[in-house]
């Protein structure tokens, strides 16, 4: 597509929420069903393969849900719609699809406390473009939305889903068709090295800071969990502090989101191509391996997990995974290319002069900031020395095509 065109895609637009009385009544009830048919078909089908090794369709589990419907115990899912029961379902199916191709976990059960949500197809909700109004089925007025952002122009939305977060907070996420503005094309590329120190170090030379969301919070949440361990289970104070819990984590939630926002935006609109590593983040964040004593039957020696602690927290703070998908997606929208190399690529241990594996290795090279290398003499910054690593090899990838650093590139 040349510049100036627009790219067609579907894109998500959320907004706050803030229901009447009587419509939260009736969104916490289409929540919680939806939750409790999810439950329901997920221990059917669990069930059924465990006892029997018989596998249950999303066909089956429909049919389950007009039974389910028609008992005494189940009755009140008729006083909310179908269609997003039907929704729960189908997203079920999603995960165990995804389950068995191996790109998901099992799916697991949903908890109240997690808040949850409604997906109502086009069916199921009326919008009027003209006043931007918002009805749902079996509600009576429109939602009480607050527009941060208008929709575009003669759109009509094909989904719209209904979010409760474990804070108390109402949202709604609207999917329409939206035409997207390509960016003027740059003839710049940059490599992107991530970190914990520094958030990020780019192959320019530029150093973003790691803004630490949850170091800023900490001592509140940590004194708000201490009350919350203080409650009784199952009260109103008990309830009371949860809440609280909750609303200091969405407000690191929030933080977190809206600066990778802002960064992966910038990145995008100022460069062509973007170039990463293929983090794998699960695996840099699991806990050490038990380190049993062989002197000492069922007793355990010290494994190191109290000092990754810390490290795991800052990974997790980070949002690696979440910045990626964010680059992702931009670049798709706007023109750009952004290629992923190898994980395994020693992008800190080669020297970005003269390409030799001359760097600091293993855990001990992890201090290590700055090298000299032996066979050229170059003084390197560490991080800076990997982004420009990170940078020449996926530009050599993706003009050669040379497969051998699992290098995926995303237009």
């Amino acid at each position: 597509m040349k510049h100036g065109q627009t790219a067609g895609t579907q894109a998500g637009v959320q907004v706050p929420l803030l229901p009447a009385p009587e419509q939260e009544q009736l969104l916490r009830r289409t929540v919680g069903c939806c939750r409790k048919v999810y439950n329901l078909a997920l221990e059917a089908r669990s069930t059924a393969w465990t006892a029997e090794r018989r596998s249950i369709t999303y066909v089956q589990t429909s049919a389950m849900l007009t039974q389910w419907k028609q008992t005494a115990e189940y009755s009140y899912m008729n006083e909310v719609s179908c269609v997003p029961l039907q929704q729960a379902l189908r997203h079920l199916q999603t995960a165990f699809s995804n389950f068995f191709k191996q790109t998901g976990d099992y799916p697991r059960f949903k908890a109240k406390s997690h808040g949850g949500s409604a997906e109502y197809t086009r069916s199921a909700f009326k919008w009027d473009a003209e006043r931007n109004e918002l009805t749902l089925a079996k509600m009576r007025g429109p939602l009480p939305i607050r527009w941060s952002r208008t929709l575009p122009r003669k759109t009509e939305p094909s989904t719209v889903t209904v979010s409760l977060d474990a804070a108390g907070r109402w949202h709604v996420s609207i999917l329409v068709e939206e035409n997207i503005k390509r960016l003027p094309k740059k003839n710049n590329a940059i490599g992107i090295d991530l970190g914990v120190d520094s958030y990020a170090v780019t192959s320019d030379g530029e150093t973003i800071a790691n803004p630490r969301h949850y170091r800023k919070l900490a001592q509140r949440l940590e004194r708000e969990q201490q009350e919350l361990s203080r409650k009784t289970k199952g009260s109103n104070n008990h309830r009371k502090a949860a809440l609280k819990v909750a609303r200091t984590y969405a407000r690191i939630t929030d933080m977190r989101r809206d600066f990778l926002h802002k960064l992966s935006t910038r990145i995008i609109r100022e460069n062509q191509t973007v170039v990463l590593e293929d983090l794998n983040v699960k695996n840099m964040a699991k806990r050490c391996a038990p380190k049993p004593d062989p002197d000492n039957p069922n007793h355990w020696l010290p494994n190191g997990q109290s000092a990754k602690n810390g490290l795991n927290r800052s990974i997790m703070d980070a949002g690696w995974s979440e910045f990626r998908r964010m680059l992702e997606y931009k670049a798709e929208w706007y023109g750009r290319k952004l290629i992923t190399i190898d994980r395994y690529y020693p992008s800190t241990q080669t020297c970005s002069h003269c390409g030799a594996k001359t760097g600091p290795k293993g855990m001990p090279g992890l201090k290590v900031r700055a090298w000299t290398c032996p066979d050229c003499g170059t003084t390197h910054d560490r991080d800076l020395n990997a982004a420009e690593n990170i940078l020449a090899a996926g530009l050599a990838v993706s003009v050669c095509k040379d497969g051998r650093t699992g290098t995926k590139v995303s237009h």
